[in-house]
C-alpha cells in the first residue's frame, strides 16, 4: 500500500510497534467497556474550570473512535520510517517535544476561535493525533517524492499520495479536527526546524531510552527479514529488489516518454529523482550480475592496482555504513549505496528506503 517504507515490515521499529498495538488495544477495550470513555475525553472545559489536568493526559493519547484509530494506525505504520531513519530514541522525542508543545497550541487555538468567532470549544478529538499529523512535516521535507503513475492524464499519482489522503480522511472525521491538524502541523514544523532550541528541551533522557531499549525491545521487536517470502516461493530480497528497481526504472521511462510527447523542448518533472544517474553500479549486482567477458589472452594488458576505496579507510564513512547497518540494511547494499552515491548518506538511504 505504501511504497515509502520498503518491504522489512515491523523490523527495529519496537515503538512504532508498541504503539499500534497497545493504543489499539485501549481502543478495542474502551468500546466494549463504553462506561469508562468519559474517562478519556480531551474536555477543554473540564481542564480549565474544573482542574481537571489529568484530561490533558488521558485525553491525549486513546482514540475513542475507531475510524480515527485505523487512520492513525496506518499513519504510524507508515511513519515507522523515521524511526528507522533516525533511530528510536530521536523518534521518541519528537512525539514527545510534538506531544507537549501542540497541549499548548490546542488552548491557544481554541482561545482564538473563541475571540475570533465568538464560539467556545468545549471537547476535541481524542488520540495521539497532534504527534500524528506534526509527523507530516518530516514526511513532506525530506522524503523524495517519486511519480507512479498519472490519472487523466494530468493529475500524478506519487508514492506519497496515499499518506495525503489517510490524512484527509482523518482530518476530516471530526468538525475540530481541523484544530488538531493545525496545532500538530505548528508543532512539528516548530520542534522540527528547531527554531527556539526546543529539541535541547524537550527530549527523552538517556536513561530512560535505555530503560525504554531494556523493556521494549523484547517485547515489541520485530522479527527480522529473511531471504524467503511469506508464501514460500523461494524468491530472495536481492531479486525482490532488483524487480521493484527495474519497475521503478520502467515508471521512471515512462513518465519521460509522456513529457515528451506533451511539449517539443521536454522538461523534467518536478519532483522525480532519476535514481539511475545517481545509482548506475546498483541496477545490477548480487546474484543478477551478468558474468564480465574476459579479453583474449593475448590482448589482455596488465592493469594497475586499484586505489583503495576511501569507504575502507576513511572514519566518517565507516560510521556511516553503521548507521545504515543499524536501519536494517545489509553492509553489502550499504557500501554500495554509500559509493554510487559518492559518500553522500542522506541520498544513500532515500535509495534504499524506497528499494
Amino acid at each position: 500500500m505504501f511504497t515509502t517504507t520498503g518491504s522489512r515490515g515491523l523490523y527495529k521499529v519496537p515503538l512504532s510497534k508498541g504503539l499500534l498495538l497497545v493504543l489499539s488495544g485501549f481502543t478495542v477495550m474502551l468500546t466494549l467497556l463504553p462506561r469508562y470513555q468519559g474517562l478519556f475525553t480531551y474536555d477543554l472545559q473540564a481542564i480549565t474550570n474544573q482542574q481537571q489536568v489529568w484530561r490533558w493526559a488521558c485525553g491525549r493519547l486513546v482514540c475513542l473512535d475507531l475510524k480515527d484509530t485505523i487512520c492513525s494506525s496506518l499513519l504510524i505504520y507508515n511513519f515507522r520510517i523515521f524511526e528507522r531513519r533516525f533511530g528510536t530514541r530521536k523518534f521518541a522525542s519528537f512525539l514527545w517535544g510534538t506531544w507537549f508543545l501542540s497541549a499548548l497550541t490546542d488552548f491557544l487555538l481554541a482561545q482564538a476561535v473563541y475571540f475570533l468567532f465568538d464560539h467556545e470549544v468545549e471537547e476535541l478529538p481524542t488520540g495521539l493525533l497532534s504527534p500524528i499529523f506534526s509527523l507530516f512535516v518530516p514526511f513532506y521535507l525530506s522524503i523524495p517524492r517519486v511519480p507512479v503513475t498519472q490519472v487523466l492524464g494530468h493529475i500524478p499519482i506519487t508514492n506519497k499520495t496515499l499518506v495525503y489522503i489517510v490524512g484527509l480522511q482523518l482530518l476530516t472525521s471530526n468538525p475540530f479536527m481541523w484544530l488538531i491538524a493545525l496545532s500538530g502541523l505548528i508543532s512539528g514544523g516548530l520542534y522540527y526546524s528547531d527554531v527556539l532550541c526546543l529539541q535541547r528541551v524537550l527530549f527523552v533522557p538517556v536513561w530512560l531510552a535505555k530503560m525504554g531499549h531494556c523493556v521494549l525491545e523484547p517485547l515489541f521487536s520485530g522479527p527480522e527479514p529473511t531471504g524467503e517470502t511469506p508464501l514460500g516461493m523461494g524468491a530472495t530480497l536481492d531479486i525482490q529488489r532488483q524487480q521493484r528497481m527495474d519497475l521503478l526504472d520502467q515508471q521512471l521511462l515512462l513518465a519521460e516518454f509522456n513529457q515528451a510527447r506533451r511539449s517539443a523542448r521536454p522538461q523534467p518533472q518536478a519532483g522525480m529523482l532519476d535514481w539511475r544517474r545517481y545509482f548506475p553500479s546498483l541496477r545490477r549486482r548480487g546474484p543478477n550480475r551478468p558474468p564480465a567477458q574476459q579479453p583474449p589472452p593475448e590482448q589482455t594488458q596488465p592493469s594497475p592496482q586499484p586505489h583503495p576505496s576511501p569507504l575502507d579507510d576513511s572514519p566518517a564513512a565507516e560510521e556511516q555504513v553503521a548507521r545504515l547497518v543499524e536501519m536494517g540494511f545489509s553492509r553489502t547494499d550499504a557500501l554500495e549505496a554509500l559509493r554510487a552515491s559518492n559518500n553522500d548518506i542522506n541520498l544513500a538511504t532515500n535509495f534504499l528506503l524506497q528499494h
